[in-house]
């Protein structure tokens, strides 16, 4: 029987939701260090495996507040209903306009509460900022968005995150993925889900193919276990990194169907790559002549 999938409060591009089960088959091992994300995003995969110890680093500095917000006790799932129902209440009444209000002060002050009403209101989840470090994703469209069902939900989101803090040692820092790598130790285990190469994925910054190198460069030096999420092909082109940089290690893919497109047309199915140091859980040991295992998943 699968587990349930908990869903973070905060949603970003390319959430794992519907692929955690499918990453967390692969650890099948104690974990006697630290797990360690330094690409957290939604943190959705770190969140249902629950590590006792863990680091979640990003260099989205709004996603880190949020979350230490909730660890330093400054906001609480109840503070999160109060806010939701207060601010839905004027965008409701309001409209339009008044999203925009919130996003204005959101980005002269970067309050974490703002930042989880614009993440639940702006257009398709869409996590974006300018070239100025400014979020500048537009109006969902939605003035009744905050409805009582939906602010339970959240609510409920926020509570989990609450008493996993509450039972283990989590720690959420905003600093460059090289920085978080580079400390870890051969008793870690790294997560990575960067932004996909190729993909036109500006979420906080741009990704270019000197930090795909980076990244290859710290993973292939470190002494611990790790797995990266990254994309193998869609029905126009394949990601050339594959072969270009990863072929040396473990290749899982799995078939998966994105919906941040704004039309249905631009909505398509990807194939998602997931990249191991270690043998792949529940895999014949058949092929010892190839470093590259590939399995579909369909």
């Amino acid at each position: 029987m699968a587990r349930r999938t908990y869903v973070p409060p905060i949603k970003t591009q390319g959430i794992k939701t519907k692929l955690v089960e499918c990453i967390l088959e692969q650890i099948d091992f104690e974990i006697t260090g630290k797990w360690i994300e330094p690409f957290m995003g939604s943190g959705v995969v770190g969140f249902n495996l629950r590590p006792k110890i863990a680091i979640f680093a990003d260099k989205n500095p709004h996603i880190i507040n949020f979350y230490n917000g909730i660890n330093n006790g400054e906001i609480t799932a109840q503070k999160v209903k109060i806010f939701l129902e207060e601010e839905g209440k004027k965008l409701l009444e309001q409209g339009e306009p008044y999203y925009y209000n919130i996003r204005n002060r959101f980005n002269k002050y970067g309050n974490p509460l703002d930042f989880l009403f614009l993440n639940r209101s702006c257009f398709n989840g869409l996590v974006r900022f300018n070239g100025g470090g400014k979020f500048n994703t537009p109006f969902g469209r939605k003035p009744d968005r905050f409805r009582k069902a939906y602010i339970t939900k959240i609510f409920n989101q926020v509570k989990y995150v609450e008493v996993c803090i509450g039972q283990y040692d989590w720690i959420f820092i905003a600093r460059d993925f090289r920085k978080t790598i580079s400390e870890a130790t051969p008793d870690d285990v790294i997560y990575c889900d960067p932004p996909y190469i190729g993909r036109n994925t500006n979420y906080f910054d741009i990704w270019t193919e000197k930090d795909e190198y980076d990244l290859y460069n710290l993973l292939s030096n470190f002494k611990g276990k790790f797995i990266l999420s990254t994309w193998y092909k869609n029905k126009y082109r394949e990601n050339e990194y594959i072969n270009k940089l990863w072929k040396e290690f473990n290749v899982i893919t799995r078939n998966h169907f994105y919906h941040i497109g704004g039309k249905e047309r631009n909505r398509n199915p990807m194939i998602e790559a997931f990249i191991l140091n270690f043998e792949p859980n529940n895999i014949k040991k058949q092929d010892k002549e190839s470093q590259n295992i590939t399995i579909s998943l369909f």
